[in-house]
């Protein structure tokens, strides 16, 4: 067996929101068993260590996908090879890095390492990161953990921090020919949204170049209010997204907007708030991402997997070239840390 066949079998389970995952981890956990790993934690996560050794180092992958969506040549749950080109649905996002970090575990002489591995696999990562929430309720990580997500073979090791938000005003309906008698909700948008963009741009000028993008963002990427041109507004609904490059700027802006919501009759919900990370090492690489990474509290966290980056796209794929690569960059960084 090669990385390449593990990956054929992972493919052909749909575990498009996890629609299969007790299949999949039952095949993962039966590989992994003919290598003396034993079975720690089985729920729709599995984990898995290696006996008799004690665990510094540790993978993680996601086993579910987004949805395959329309426009494909090939049938998303078949890998199909085109020259260099491994073609399927989460061969990118995150099947590949799976099936290296699982082959370069077979590959490894376990006898002659002082350390062994834990492996960890999650479930819906893809939307609401419902797997590795679970996991750290109980889970101390080991000091070294390798997050198998899509980097083209590049060494990642810092994040920023991710803060979505609901935002809904409220107003009061009446026939625009009677607008007195009416309050404008969207207005009462628009009116926070210049406010507080006042503030955001404070903020936005603080820089730290270890990141692509150097600066804290904000993205409003959706906006619903109102049901005819001549009825005034009841309720305006807006959703926005921070990509942070420091912890201290969440504080911020949820003080500023708690400070500016009560003022045009809102409220707002948290729907995701998770802390920008950087590992304890000399030289800093980022992604521009979010990962399982960052709700975890390992000392160093290392970010590399497959590539070209390409997740969630029509007909996605890896190369053979990058997959076999990683596969020996894996087997390197157990050498090095369970030696």
């Amino acid at each position: 067996m090669n990385v390449e066949n593990i990956l054929e079998e992972l493919v052909k389970f749909n575990t498009v929101k996890d629609q299969e995952n007790t299949a999949i981890l039952n095949y993962i956990e039966k590989l992994l068993k003919n290598k003396n790993f034993k079975t720690e934690y089985k729920s729709k996560c599995l984990i898995m260590s290696l006996n008799n050794k004690i665990s510094r180092l540790g993978f993680l992958g996601h086993t579910d996908t987004v949805t395959a969506g329309e426009g494909w040549n090939t049938n998303p749950f078949q890998l199909v090879r085109e020259n260099d080109k491994l073609i399927g649905l989460g061969t990118c996002d995150m099947k590949g890095g799976i099936a290296a970090i699982l082959q370069a575990i077979l590959e490894t002489d376990w006898d002659k390492l002082k350390y062994g591995i834990k492996i960890y696999l999650t479930y819906d990562e893809e939307i609401n990161f419902s797997g590795i929430k679970e996991l750290i309720k109980f889970e101390k990580f080991p000091n070294y953990m390798i997050i198998g997500e899509p980097t083209n073979n590049e060494v990642m090791n810092s994040s920023k921090g991710l803060l979505e938000l609901q935002l809904i005003f409220e107003g009061i309906s009446a026939h625009s020919s009677l607008l007195n008698q009416g309050e404008n909700a969207i207005e009462k948008c628009f009116n926070f949204l210049n406010e507080f963009k006042m503030f955001y741009y404070k903020i936005e000028n603080e820089k730290n170049d270890n990141f692509e993008i150097p600066y804290t963002t904000m993205n409003i990427g959706k906006i619903t209010g109102g049901n005819s041109i001549n009825i005034v507004p009841n309720k305006c609904e807006i959703w926005i997204d921070f990509r942070i490059i420091n912890n201290s700027h969440m504080m911020l802006i949820l003080n500023k907007i708690d400070e500016l919501i009560k003022k045009y009759d809102g409220n707002y919900k948290i729907l995701n708030q998770i802390d920008s990370f950087v590992s304890k090492d000399k030289k800093i690489y980022s992604t521009n991402f979010i990962t399982e990474a960052s709700f975890i509290k390992s000392k160093y966290k290392y970010i590399m997997g497959v590539g070209p980056i390409n997740p969630h796209k029509t007909n996605e794929y890896i190369t053979k070239t990058s997959l076999e690569k990683l596969v020996e960059q894996y087997k390197e960084k157990i050498q090095k840390i369970c030696k």
